[in-house]
């Protein structure tokens, strides 16, 4: 398999623009033998230093839209649960196993245009100077973080932010949807609240919620692009 290449430039026509604000990034290390099953032929887990990760990232969604024009969605809220991918050609990117969302529409088109596990659910998302609440009233889940002092991305926030694509399988092929977006400002999280052991369980990680994260980490957030989707056979 050819080793993993750095992001391209962004071809265009760009399709969609998003902006993703308020993140928390939750992340296990694990063993990538544990998580192999979920990958579908032509991609792989995407290590660092050996291990794999799981992320749980809630957020809030806006100005959703085409490249240029007027946002053509309401802000929505969005609790995502994703590994770290890379497929034959060296392509680094996500694979989602759920993403929720508290709109029915934005989760039918996503579904129905792009092939990606939306599911719809009440969300709410708290924030008291620096504490931020995300909740999902089904599966229900409560993440609570205090948000510290800025901090230096090192490598393996690199590994963890730094994707500029997603893996989905559609149609009997693997798809590739690339991004642009620019580096994360990044700052320190403390967990002060971690309950989340239906979410993880309803994707298959039932073990997963009894283990401490491993990194955590907030964002005030990013604007990004999307690219039209690559087949598997090319980048």
């Amino acid at each position: 398999m050819a080793e993993p290449v750095d992001a391209l430039p962004l071809p265009r026509p760009r399709i969609l623009r998003q902006s993703w604000l308020d993140l928390t990034f939750v992340h296990w290390a694990v063993d990538p033998e544990s998580i192999a099953h979920f990958y579908p032929e032509g991609t792989r887990p995407d290590t660092f230093e050996g291990r794999a990760y799981i992320g749980l990232i809630p957020f809030r969604m806006a100005a959703t839209g085409f490249a240029r024009g007027p946002a053509l969605v309401p802000d929505f809220l969005e609790t995502n649960i994703r590994l770290y991918s890379v497929d034959d050609t060296g392509r680094r990117g996500v694979l989602f196993l759920s993403l929720d969302a508290n709109r029915r529409d934005v989760v039918a088109i996503a579904r129905t245009v792009f092939g990606l596990p939306y599911r719809h659910t009440p969300m709410e998302y708290e924030v008291s100077a620096s504490i931020h609440t995300y909740l999902t009233q089904q599966p229900p889940s409560r993440i609570t973080v205090q948000v510290g002092e800025p901090i230096e991305p090192g490598e393996l926030e690199h590994f963890l932010t730094a994707r500029w694509g997603l893996h989905v399988r559609r149609a009997g092929r693997i798809w590739y949807l690339p991004n642009e977006h620019p580096a994360w400002e990044l700052r320190s999280a403390e967990l002060l609240e971690l309950e989340v052991g239906s979410l993880l369980t309803s994707v298959g990680l039932p073990d997963l919620s009894v283990e401490p994260p491993d990194h955590v980490a907030y964002s005030p957030g990013v604007r990004s692009y999307f690219g039209l989707p690559r087949g598997s056979a090319g980048r």
